[in-house]
């Protein structure tokens, strides 16, 4: 017997990029939707196009684009929210508004000051607007983990007799506990008449650690919708990971009622593809997508492991995209076989000019490495796929690094300023230290460095490493990243880049303007 399909609803691009830091440009938030049709997630929460003009041309954009995957706006329970949702969504295949409006006491006290009568109202009317729009709507009552459950009953009985066809129960401040959020759940299916019309959905938080645990009690008490981010990310400590619900859901179908359609292979790509482009890396030791979820460092482990998988290991490294294959090119090799590499790894390549860019990155690569492995190829791409589309104020010409024991460190950065080479030398605590002090001197921009950090792409001496460099100026987040084999240029590529971001006008990041659900 066949089980119910259980939707995934990624917010990676409207709730994960509430995350301090996070926001993404258009090309970018555009690059990580088609990855999402491509790992054949079923609605994908594009933004909120009333935050914005930056956030309404994406969602806009976005919704040009995809095509089999339903595109989604967020809204709040207002008219010119709804109306905005709508227009970005006019040219999509297939589209759905997400409306909300808060219901626990506390928010409506003291954040609304509404009385709760007047919430449902207000509730009712935006889900017959936004109707107007789209068959598919969507409401949440934000804050519905601290809600009274009557009152929720109400509501959402008001919602769906209104013309919602999916409820979403948020747990916004991730406050539940997974016996609690489930049998909220369970509850209001069997409390609202007519329920059976519409799909409940869950959309969890990660402060106490539970929004996966969460989710999952949900859907075991009838939900058949969860929210998800990739990696999971999202505000404060996050959002359910989309790769664990997943996985989970497959893994265990011995307990679970339904499964999913999603193409778990694509799941590392887009984890890769998320870290790159946020700048948010991933814990090693992080389920399904960390470098160590399939490592195995016991001897009791590996010869386990090696005897028979199942012995340690739940699910195959291959289930999520991971595999041994190695791509080992050098000077001779042909521009076919690294275009086939690209496209075996679904990475798209917009113009002859960005391959030949792509293939030549490439080649200086094989001069210093003797096998490049495919997560080679995706930081390098991110390189020149990151800033696709930007106006860089600045570049990086050269860089020479000096370090001697008993000796204080010092670089010589060269610059390209608005097309003008400048030149600034200056010494540090150490060599990364005093190569930001010498782009310091040049460019002025009083930014505070908030993280740096390094990561291996790859094992070995003669790996790329990757550098995260986020900068703060004026309330404003941004996040640089840069990859090399030699990591004091790796810092030095990240630094500029985050330069390039903290000076383009504001409108090209979108942070989101409310935070909620």
């Amino acid at each position: 017997m066949s089980k119910e399909k259980l939707i995934i609803f990624d917010t990676t691009l409207r709730d994960g990029e509430q995350s301090p830091g996070a926001a993404m440009t258009g090309e970018e938030k555009l690059r990580i939707a088609k990855a999402l049709e491509v790992m054949k997630v079923d609605i994908i929460e594009a933004g909120f196009p009333a935050s914005s003009q930056g956030d309404f041309e994406a969602v806009q954009g976005i919704a040009r684009v995809i095509k089999t995957s339903t595109v989604c706006a967020l809204a709040r329970a207002n008219d010119s929210d709804i109306k905005r949702a709508g227009e970005a969504l006019k040219e999509a295949v297939s589209s759905r508004i997400h409306t909300f409006i808060a219901t626990s006491p506390l928010h409506m006290r003291e954040k609304l000051q509404m009385e709760p009568e007047d919430v449902i109202k207000q509730a009712v009317k935006a889900v017959k607007l936004a109707k107007t729009f789209t068959d598919d709507v969507e409401f949440s009552p934000e804050d519905a983990g601290r809600s009274e459950l009557d009152f929720l009953c109400r509501i959402i009985e008001a919602t769906i007799d209104a013309g919602a066809t999916t409820i979403n129960i948020p747990d916004t401040v991730g406050y539940n506990l997974p016996e609690q959020y489930g049998n909220t759940i369970k509850q209001l299916i069997a409390r609202i008449p007519n329920s059976s019309k519409a799909v409940f959905s869950t959309h969890c938080h990660d402060d106490l650690g539970l929004a996966v645990a969460n989710s999952l009690a949900g859907v075991i008490n009838g939900a058949r919708q969860v929210e998800c981010s990739v990696n999971g990310l999202g505000e404060r400590a996050g959002n359910a990971a989309l790769e664990e619900v997943v996985m989970a859901v497959r893994t265990r179908q011995d307990l679970l009622p339904c499964d999913v359609d999603l193409d778990a292979t694509q799941i590392m790509n887009c984890s890769r593809l998320v870290s790159r482009i946020t700048g948010f890396a991933v814990q090693p030791n992080k389920a399904i997508v960390g470098v160590n979820a399939f490592a195995h460092e016991s001897g009791i482990h590996q010869d386990g492991v090696l005897k028979a998988r199942e012995t340690y290991e739940i699910m195959r490294a291959e289930d999520v995209g991971l595999s041994s294959n190695r791509l080992v090119l050098g000077k001779l090799s042909g521009r076919s076989a690294f275009k086939n590499r690209l496209e075996a790894l679904n990475i798209s390549i917009e113009s002859e000019q960005e391959l030949n860019k792509a293939f030549r990155q490439f080649k200086d690569l094989a001069d210093k490495k003797s096998e490049i492995f495919d997560e080679d190829i995706q930081s390098l791409l991110s390189d020149i796929k990151v800033d696709d589309g930007l106006e860089d104020m600045f570049k990086l010409v050269s860089i020479r690094a000096c370090s001697e024991t008993g000796e204080t460190p010092a670089a010589k950065v060269t610059l390209a300023i608005n097309h003008v080479e400048q030149t600034q030398a200056s010494d540090g605590g150490g060599l990364v230290d005093a190569t930001f002090k010498a782009i310091e001197a040049m460019v002025k921009s009083d930014a505070n460095l908030q993280l740096y950090s390094v990561s291996n792409v790859t094992e070995g001496t003669d790996s790329l490493g990757e550098v995260t460099v986020r900068l703060e100026k004026g309330g404003r987040i941004v996040n640089g990243l840069g990859a090399d084999t030699d990591i004091v240029k790796a810092s030095a590529k990240a630094y500029v880049n985050a330069l390039n971001r903290l000076m383009s006008p504001s409108d090209r990041v979108h942070p989101q303007a409310y935070k909620g659900v």
